[in-house]
């Protein structure tokens, strides 16, 4: 069971490949990052040493409500460009001439925008509850995939957290209730007492988001609620690594649920070539059959056959 990373691996490789290239070459890559996530990266015409990089996100202007905007200038101010295709929300534009020293460390960082996007309800809600206001935050919703969303809500003590994921497949909605069941479960546990609260509901919504309009209610959807207490986000360390952890749990859930069908269909295609060596093994020999039979009683025989009438001379006048 691995983690995965917040940020985008490919994209990373393929900033870090443009910005250490002696020659500045053409570029047109298409990416594409979990939540349909769309990256373009794609060189300036007629001047090779821009190089732009489009996103496509189609939860962006749901998040611009929670800062997202802030946050991308607080990020990337130094590259941000008006955007000049409509199908993109996002533009970077890189000067390949005049990168920093640290051209890895670059890469790394702008690999990480769709996590830096994405963290502007937590923040939103994290801030609420350092302002100590009463009553319950607003419920901040984000549409990240279809039929699938994100609700953060902010409470006086407490950031609640609940993740809709939908199971198109009879088999992936039976492993996935196996391995949210274990979530629930596995805090029981000492070791991980400083794990958030998990609760699991299948079919009928939390009661967090029970009056939201158009959810969905059957047995191919399943709601986990986590509960963030100030240990997960009080220290601005500790808040940043919980908010890059939360936001790929869905990516991690059905992740590993299409490792353990394909760890199951191989030990299936195993067991398989077993059966087939031991019927292979109980053929018998062709090459040994015996010449002579026994009866019964252990006597030896042999065949007799009678000749048929349209074999056998026939007398004169059709007569034996």
């Amino acid at each position: 069971m691995i983690l995965l990373e917040p940020n985008s691996y490919v994209l990373e490789e393929t900033l870090y490949a443009r910005f250490t290239s002696e020659k500045h070459e053409l570029v047109d890559i298409t990416l594409v990052d979990f939540d349909n996530v769309i990256y373009h990266v794609q060189s300036v015409d007629g001047q090779r040493s821009l190089l732009t990089l489009s996103v496509e996100m189609k939860y962006y202007n749901e998040v611009l409500a929670y800062g997202a905007e802030e946050i991308l200038h607080c990020e990337y101010g130094d590259y941000l460009v008006p955007v000049t295709n409509s199908q993109y929300q996002i533009t970077l534009q890189f000067n390949l001439e005049q990168l920093p020293q640290d051209k890895a460390a670059l890469a790394k960082h702008v690999s990480m925008l769709k996590r830096n996007v994405l963290a502007s309800p937590f923040l939103r809600a994290f801030e609420y509850w350092e302002s100590q206001q009463e009553g319950a935050g607003p419920l901040m919703a984000t549409h990240y995939r279809d039929d699938e969303a994100i609700y953060v809500q902010a409470q006086q003590d407490r950031v609640t957290v609940i993740f809709s994921t939908l199971f198109k497949e009879e088999v992936d909605r039976v492993l996935g209730k196996v391995f949210l069941q274990e979530f629930v479960d596995a805090r029981r546990q000492a070791s991980i007492q400083n794990a958030p609260q998990v609760f699991y509901s299948s079919r009928e919504a939390p009661l967090e988001i029970r009056h939201l309009q158009g959810l969905k209610q059957d047995e191919s959807v399943g709601y986990v609620s986590f509960v963030l207490f100030p240990r997960h986000f009080a220290d601005p360390e500790v808040r940043e690594k919980t908010i890059s952890q939360i936001q790929l749990f869905r990516d991690y859930l059905h992740y590993h649920i299409k490792c353990a069908k394909a760890y199951m269909h191989s030990r299936m295609r195993t067991r398989v070539q077993d059966f087939l060596k031991v019927i292979n093994r109980a053929k018998p020999d062709r090459t040994t059959v015996a010449a002579e039979k026994r009866t019964a009683t252990g006597r030896y025989f042999r065949p007799q056959f009678r000749q048929s009438a349209s074999t056998s001379p026939q007398t004169e006048g059709g007569e034996w």
